[in-house]
């Protein structure tokens, strides 16, 4: 009985086709790339970080420049004062005060960034001895009274806004007394222009504060959901990787300890009855484990299918394959293998990968399921696609009417098949029915030569 052929034209209703839809990316044998994908959370993790480090260095620049302009506009103010009060009352009694109160108010605010501008109990007694050193040469030389204006800055800084803000209004009070001392007499502009000053430098000072506070929630904002994002993509990596080794584990080491089981409890039923057919079985048993411990040596070390590892590409493998097969079923099972066609352009590895991993799957329900007597794998090469047919002769079955979430520990086998292919942007088609055999087409899209170079060998 020969093997049932790829149908070419329309299905005459025993055929099931799966459309898979074109994959987002795909790592090693068209699966996602998880570790990829970790590196480029965490990458994301590192830059956020990176930017929010970048932003606060931002602003601490920009905060350290208004204190420095604060601090150099302080010093000028009061030596400004100094020199207008020695030239205008030299000799005077008061004058040595005035002189060491300006050392010492300059003294007192050179200690203040040392503070820092929390306000704790020490900040708060140099900013009370700062305003009080003031306020006494206010009262002793008015023209000291523009100093306030830095004072403003420093305790918007260090207080609370309550408390700021009463201290604002002092200081505005007696700048208003002393411009009222120095005119001598009632002046309106003297009277409104030092609270307009004082309103626009409190304005300004609210305003960078609370740009300031919104930007760093606006940074916190971004950093948690960056985080979440890290954290979606390496859940989905690792599920990502647990679907893809369990199709890997399936194709390979459970397919070959299933051929195994049967190989042993069939020498057991003949072993005494037929020594040497149990003893061919146990050999045979033998070398399929010698394979399945070459797998697993290769998940290990790279995850690479072994038959691609060993050089020759996907037809050489599809040969090694189907000769195992054969040598396996011990005349049981003929596997024969056809290459029509040549690719326009080199394969990727993921793609020669699924589709070995396919043809082992394939033949494994083959061998456990359909009683058949000869099997095909015929690899067909054409300009757009990449046609693999694996056909029996089997009993055959009706195919599900959709696709079907395996059950308890079997039926992973087309499942596995349709997320290999979904990931290459492939299709599926089971073509079967009771009495006539099986043939399953998995059919992938050749990338045009221009961009199908080489690629290092991916991990399956």
């Amino acid at each position: 009985m020969e093997c049932p052929r790829r149908s070419t034209g329309v299905h005459q209703g025993r055929n099931e086709e799966y459309e898979v839809a074109q994959g987002q990316g795909s790592g090693p044998s068209g699966h996602p790339a998880p570790p990829d994908r970790d590196d480029r959370a965490g990458r994301r993790t590192r830059d956020s970080a990176a930017a929010r480090r970048g932003t606060r260095l931002g602003d601490d620049t920009g905060t350290r420049s208004l204190a420095l302009l604060m601090h150099a506009a302080f010093f000028l103010l009061l030596g400004a004062s100094l020199a207008r009060f020695l030239l205008r009352h030299p000799g005077e009694d008061r004058t040595p005060w005035i002189i060491g109160l300006s050392l010492a108010l300059a003294a007192l605010y050179v200690i203040g960034p040392v503070l820092g501008s929390r306000p704790t109990p020490r900040s708060l007694v140099w900013l009370g001895a700062l305003v009080a050193v003031w306020m006494v040469l206010v009262v002793l030389a008015p023209s000291f009274a523009w100093c306030a204006v830095p004072l403003f800055y420093t305790g918007l800084r260090i207080l609370p806004p309550r408390a700021a803000y009463a201290l604002v209004a002092l200081l505005t009070l007696f700048v208003v007394a002393a411009q009222l001392r120095l005119a001598h007499g009632f002046d309106p502009n003297l009277v409104l222009a030092p609270p307009a000053v004082a309103a626009v430098a409190t304005a300004v000072f609210v305003h960078m504060r609370r740009q300031a506070v919104r930007q760093e929630r606006l940074i916190d904002d971004l950093l948690r959901t960056r985080r979440e994002l890290a954290a979606t993509e390496r859940r989905e990596g690792t599920l990502a990787e647990r679907q893809r080794l369990s199709m890997e584990i399936h194709d390979t080491l459970a397919q070959g300890l299933s051929s195994q089981q049967m190989l042993l409890q069939a020498a057991d039923r003949t072993w005494d009855t037929d020594p040497d057919t149990a003893r061919r079985h146990i050999r045979t048993a033998a070398g399929i484990a010698e394979r399945n411990l070459a797998e697993a040596r290769r998940f290990v070390h790279d995850l690479a299918p072994a038959d691609l590892a060993e050089g020759g590409g996907l037809e050489a493998a599809l040969r090694a394959l189907a000769a195992r097969e054969t040598a396996q079923a011990q005349g049981g099972l003929t596997v024969r293998c056809h290459i029509e066609g040549a690719p326009p352009a080199v394969l990727p590895d993921r793609t020669q990968s699924a589709l070995l991993r396919i043809a082992q799957g394939a033949l494994a329900n083959v061998t456990e399921h359909s009683g058949a007597t000869e099997a095909a794998l015929t690899l067909t090469h054409l300009d757009d696609r990449t046609v693999l047919d694996i056909a029996d002769n089997g009993h055959g079955f009706t195919p599900a009417p959709g696709p079907a979430a395996p059950t308890g520990v079997r039926g992973h086998g087309l499942p596995a098949m349709r997320a290999r292919l979904r990931q290459l942007g492939g299709t599926l088609t089971i073509e079967s029915a009771p009495g006539e055999g099986t043939v399953v087409t998995a059919t992938v899209p050749t990338p045009p030569a221009a961009t199908a170079a080489p690629t290092p060998q991916d991990p399956a």
